[in-house]
């Protein structure tokens, strides 16, 4: 979800639909222009961004899942919303994904201060994918708005490797978020049995999985990979044991809950709540509050509005605001 206006919110919705969501009113207006999207398991169309600065015009992205070769891959693409239709739709990147599964997409998106545009990639159910730089798979890239390919990425120069990997070693990440007041980009994945994950992600980092994982196997009490640390792999900022499924991240920067200002939040697919990180000035994870536990729902997607509202958005296909007085 992404607020185009002061009141509108456009979403996607996994099946392949996107509509406008007028806040003031409830009325939603469903968009043509549309492509196809591969819509099986955790496939389909997924998110939805837009750049910093900015205007009515201007390009707007989107991941999805696109068929190659009868495969389903991350496709990072651009539109632009003329009235209720997306126009000069524009796949920018085609990911080099594909697999037989349908699951581990990842496909969060966040911009940078600096006209950079990050992506996320899950290791599309084969965990050996996501320590191989050939693939895109079990990454976050890193792009200029256009599609090219900065310079100073970190592998431009590396033998066979992708030159739009920005980090790996990642199993499914489902949360991008943009800290810019720290200059700092966030990431929270989906860990196996236990060992979610929140990492500060760095260029040409690796991140670990399946090497290493707080997590255990689906089929017993074995944990996965090598241990919980290796050199030259990342610990993470925080770990969850038991999982709670993360779904979305936001970096709070508004004014309606100043107490919440450069904290992270979380959407909890499992343990159905909204995930409060409060951080200090080094990065580190210092507290947690867990919120809207009675509303017992999957929360998938978080944006800010304008006045700092919380808006969010549930499996059952609900959209909730949260403002400092009550939640409708």
């Amino acid at each position: 979800m992404v607020f185009i206006s002061d009141n509108e919110i456009l979403f996607t919705e996994r099946a392949g639909k996107a509509g406008i969501l007028n806040t003031q009113s409830g009325k939603v207006v469903y968009l043509t222009g549309v492509p196809k999207v591969v819509a099986q398991s955790q496939g389909g169309l997924l998110d939805v961004a837009k750049a910093p600065d900015y205007i009515q015009g201007d390009w707007i992205y989107f991941t999805y899942s696109k068929s190659l070769q009868d495969q389903g891959v991350t496709t990072l693409a651009r539109a632009h919303l003329n009235g209720s239709t997306l126009q000069d739709w524009d796949d920018l990147l085609l990911t080099h994904s594909g697999t037989e599964t349908n699951v581990h997409y990842g496909s969060r998106i966040a911009f940078d201060d600096n006209e950079y545009i990050y992506f996320s990639i899950g290791d599309r159910g084969i965990r050996e994918n996501a320590q191989d730089l050939t693939l895109h798979a079990g990454s976050i890239l890193r792009l200029k708005r256009d599609g090219n390919i900065p310079i100073d990425n970190p592998f431009v120069d590396t033998a066979n490797a992708l030159p739009e990997i920005w980090s790996y070693g990642h199993r499914n990440p489902q949360g991008l978020a943009w800290d810019n007041d720290n200059k700092r980009l966030w990431s929270i994945e989906h860990g196996p049995r236990g060992g979610d994950e929140i990492n500060l992600i760095e260029k040409g980092k690796n991140y670990g999985w399946p090497i290493i994982s707080y997590g255990k196997e689906y089929w017993g009490p074995v944990s996965v990979g090598e241990g919980t640390h290796k050199a030259g792999m990342e610990q993470p900022v925080k770990y969850y044991v038991p999982s709670i499924a993360p779904g979305s991240l936001l970096y709070y920067t508004g004014d309606a809950f100043p107490e919440w200002q450069g904290d992270l939040l979380a959407g909890a697919l499992k343990l159905r709540h909204l995930n409060r990180i409060k951080l200090n000035k080094q990065g580190e994870a210092i507290a947690e509050e867990r919120l809207l536990e009675d509303l017992n729902q999957r929360i998938r997607a978080l944006v800010q509005s304008p006045e700092g509202w919380i808006y969010f958005s549930t499996d059952r296909g609900n959209i909730y605001v949260l403002t400092p007085n009550k939640l409708n």
